[in-house]
């Protein structure tokens, strides 16, 4: 059987290691692999799931004194990046500069996409301004990972660069100019956007679908958010979260509830940041026995209870005046809280007028952020609330003693 044969064979055989792959070659007249073998094993395996099998192999092969290739290295870069072994890729990058494989387009290529995925962006644009040549894929590659990091200028940029160099824009570049238009709230932008991939039929494919609806829903154009939805031939988990979540979030409380309905009516498992739209509903509606059904509702579909999740729920609770309860649940929760959830609880203690409550939450928050004078003036404006102005004044006079400026027009409870 010839080697490619050979490898071939090999490399498709579910959860093979390294052991396996010398013993069949064994079987076949004791043949060695040659570089062109180790590079097809080393690529099946680093495309089918098997990526910690692909870096083996590829040590193997260096030990063995077999030089990597350009056809070996963008493999072993695929692998890193499935990994995110941020260690390992530089290394790789090392040594394509010592063998002389930094030029070629292949290896050059490899090493933005691995930076891009492991969003060491820097890195990517180092490698990818020193190429000679960059086709589209590499463009959208760059722009893309800009927008993913929350860095929609950078994105916009790179699409400046790719019109001056009459880079074909397709659905990919799309979904990442969106994104990035989302991120600034430029809505005009967006639907510009909108605009462009409607002239050139793209068509209203899922993706696309999803990043309008998110783009819409940040720049709070709810009614543009639902024509795009309601326009989409096929939806899922994230179609109908992205609405869930602003609905949730904008205090539309019941739009949100019965999205969530409709969602399940159509067979769709929430995840857990449609169960964090709900919750958000519920805590700016204050309706805590919601808050807690949807709440017990996460296990029935084995969605985990995050901090954010616990941080609604406390919210709700604080609202409705439950604050005593919404005290108890931050200090019994698996989840270590932090200021926001504190914070919501002491917002609640203003709003109720629950002084002892906010007392011991201002401890709380102070031990975590004694640097921060809005907890101060909180528990201060409290007590000026409940018509107790000497206690309030104490608070002043000991901000002024702790050196603790008080900032105007500025809060730091969430």
């Amino acid at each position: 059987m010839p080697q490619q044969q050979l490898c071939m064979r090999a490399s498709s055989i579910p959860r093979l290691n390294i052991a396996a792959i010398f013993t069949i070659f064994s079987n076949y007249s004791h043949v060695v692999p040659n570089p062109n073998s180790y590079n097809i094993l080393i690529s099946n395996l680093s495309k089918s799931n098997q990526p910690h099998q692909s870096l083996n192999l590829f040590r193997t092969m260096l030990s063995s004194g077999v030089s990597a290739d350009a056809f070996t290295l963008p493999a072993v870069l695929r692998s890193c990046a499935a990994l995110r072994l941020s260690s390992l890729g530089p290394t790789v990058h090392c040594l394509s500069v010592k063998s002389g494989l930094y030029s070629n387009l292949f290896v050059a290529s490899a090493l933005v996409i691995f930076y891009v995925r492991l969003g060491r962006l820097l890195s990517a644009r180092y490698v990818f301004d020193e190429m000679p040549e960059r086709d589209a894929v590499l463009w959208t590659a760059m722009l893309s990972g800009y927008a993913q990091s929350g860095e929609p200028e950078s994105a916009l940029g790179v699409l400046r660069e790719m019109v001056s160099e009459r880079i074909e824009l397709d659905g990919v570049v799309m979904v990442s100019l969106l994104l990035s238009c989302g991120q600034l709230g430029w809505l005009r932008h967006g639907k510009s956007v909108h605009g462009f991939s409607v002239r050139r039929c793209f068509g209203l494919v899922l993706s696309l679908g999803n990043a309008l609806i998110d783009l819409y829903v940040k720049c709070g154009d709810f009614s543009y958010a639902e024509k795009v939805f309601d326009g989409m031939s096929e939806r899922d988990v994230i179609s109908w979260t992205a609405l869930i979540l602003g609905h949730g979030l904008n205090g539309r409380a019941n739009v949100a509830f019965k999205m969530f309905d409709e969602m399940r009516k159509e067979r769709i498992e929430p995840n857990m940041v449609t169960f964090l739209g709900v919750l958000s509903a519920c805590a700016h509606a204050g309706m805590v026995e919601k808050a807690w059904g949807y709440f017990s509702m996460m296990n029935e579909f084995g969605v985990a209870c995050e901090l954010k999740h616990y941080a609604c729920l406390i919210d709700a609770m604080a609202r409705a005046g439950q604050l005593e309860e919404a005290e108890r649940l931050a200090e019994e929760m698996p989840v270590k809280p932090d200021r926001a959830v504190f914070g919501a609880i002491l917002a609640g203690c203003r709003v109720h007028g629950n002084s002892k409550v906010a007392q011991r939450v201002s401890k709380k928050l102070l031990k975590m952020h004694p640097d921060k004078s809005g907890y101060y003036m909180s528990i201060a404006n409290i007590y000026a609330d409940l018509g107790r102005p000497n206690d309030a004044e104490k608070i002043r006079d000991f901000m002024l003693e702790m050196n603790v400026d008080k900032l105007p027009g500025l809060s730091s409870i969430v």
